[in-house]
């Protein structure tokens, strides 16, 4: 019964089935984490699914907070209880306008929802955005060709673009709650991590493209460009962002301020196709000028029922390709024509000093989803 009465932090995590999600549910339960012990509480639209650790969770709801009255009924009863909210959560479209909207709607509904209880011991806000801030809605199409984005690598005082943006519209939501409830924000890169209920998850869309490779006995193509295959990117890894949110969430100096969240290294597509290719036991495949006409996105729409004979040969769980893959989004950050990289200055300058080694991460994680049975 004391130890039930110890905790002095209560995490809501919105968007816990995600992969950042997973990580910061691993983090928080671990005893030497710091403002803990934490009592964490998860929140996703969907029931947990099966490879979920939902042992680590005091608690879990399934809530639609498009849905403001779903919202109230569901998350209600926990108001009085949350000190830190991680929003890990997304909603994605073409339109970014409509991402602006609906984004902004479910934020506001969750904390409404806690800050109206006027018992609500709600403190901290830790929202996660990304590199989009600083390049535009680059998976919007009707703006395809008009962006104007900064010149990396992009560091956390660059001006906002004049384009509309759901991380501007979050961060301005979040931060009119100051000062009685502080702050933090996570610009993410592309992140890698182990889950099949995150919109854009990179490495599970080339971990399924491999998968279907091998079975099918095709050469493992580059689906991106001469410029990506050869010049540097940068990546997130889901543990690393996890450890920023916690370290912003208890420490002074964070709080109300922006800050990327990075490996803190950098590598060349080029590199990354080897890794994957060891990872999958593939021959590696150089990048030919050919492969600048594939057709990668339509391959990839096309592999459903394969995908399902792979499922049912290795026994692995029920995912669908449209769903959790994103082909799209990926195939749109192969072709960048500039080089994806954030500086981690400010997050050094202020204390933080988590990192990975990204070629070294990437095989982790894909034994990760292996693990799982999300992949075999």
């Amino acid at each position: 019964m004391a130890r039930a009465n110890s905790h002095t932090s209560v995490a809501l995590i919105v968007g816990v089935t995600g992969m950042v999600g997973c990580s910061l549910v691993e983090l928080l339960k671990k005893p030497t984490t710091s403002g803990g012990p934490w009592k964490v509480y998860g929140m996703a639209r969907r029931q947990l699914p099966e490879w979920f650790p939902s042992f680590l969770l005091d608690d879990f709801v399934a809530v639609d907070a498009l849905d403001n009255n779903d919202t109230i009924e569901k998350l209600g009863p926990l108001a009085p209880k949350v000190t830190h909210v991680f929003w890990v959560a997304i909603q994605l479209c073409e339109d970014e306008q409509v991402n602006v909207t609906s984004n902004s709607t479910m934020l506001n509904n969750v904390l409404g929802t806690l800050k109206s209880d006027p018992r609500s011991p709600l403190k901290h806000i830790s929202l996660q955005t990304g590199t989009k801030h600083y390049m535009g809605p680059i998976f919007d199409p009707s703006l395809a060709g008009q962006l104007v984005n900064h010149e990396p690598p992009y560091r956390e005082d660059m001006a906002r673009l004049p384009y509309p943006n759901f991380y501007y519209a979050l961060e301005d939501l979040v931060a009119s709650y100051s000062p009685s409830v502080t702050y933090s924000v996570h610009r993410s890169s592309i992140i890698i991590g182990a889950s099949s209920r995150s919109f854009h998850n990179a490495l599970l869309t080339l971990a399924v493209y491999a998968t279907i490779c091998r079975y099918q006995g095709l050469p493992f193509r580059y689906p991106g460009s001469k410029y990506t295959w050869e010049h540097f990117c940068d990546m997130s890894d889901a543990e690393v962002l996890a450890q920023q949110h916690v370290w912003a969430a208890v420490t002074d100096k964070a709080k109300n301020q922006a800050f990327n969240c990075t490996n803190g290294d950098v590598f060349t597509w080029k590199s990354v196709w080897r890794v994957l290719s060891e990872a999958f036991d593939l021959e590696f495949v150089p990048f030919d000028d050919e492969d600048e006409r594939f057709d990668w996105v339509g391959f990839m729409k096309d592999k459903e029922k394969v995908w399902e004979e792979i499922m049912e040969k290795y026994g692995l769980i029920q995912t669908r390709v449209k769903d959790a893959t994103c082909p799209e989004a990926c195939s749109i950050v192969l072709h960048l024509g500039f080089q994806h990289v954030c500086s981690m200055n400010k997050s050094r300058e202020f204390g933080f000093f988590g990192y990975a080694d990204t070629l070294k991460s990437i095989p982790i994680w894909v034994q990760r989803l292996r693990d799982m049975k999300i992949i075999p």
